[in-house]
């Protein structure tokens, strides 16, 4: 497993301490990917509700609050697939 996936899975936690309501995949190009559930976040490429990609840099971005997950998802910089309630649930939690 990637240094990135591993941070990234330590931040959603972190973030997201009540876990998710749903199921939501993030692929981090290049890196791996990370499913995030009631359970909390974990690597894995399990099937989601809805799954959010992006490159490294983008993702780093809305962890660290740098980036608005809308406003990377306006810019084409977030591209989500499925369930677009879910991912604004979680845009809203990772805000």
């Amino acid at each position: 497993m990637s240094e990135v996936i591993t941070a990234a899975v330590a931040a959603l936690n972190e973030k997201l301490t009540d876990g998710f309501e749903g199921t939501a995949k993030f692929v981090i190009e290049d890196e791996g990917a990370i499913i995030m559930d009631e359970g909390g976040a974990r690597p894995g490429d399990d099937d989601a509700e809805v799954t959010l990609t992006a490159d490294t840099d983008t993702f780093r971005s809305i962890l660290d609050g740098d980036l608005n997950p809308t406003a990377a998802f306006m810019s084409g910089r977030l591209k989500i697939d499925g369930d677009m309630g879910a991912a604004m649930r979680l845009g809203s939690a990772l805000a």
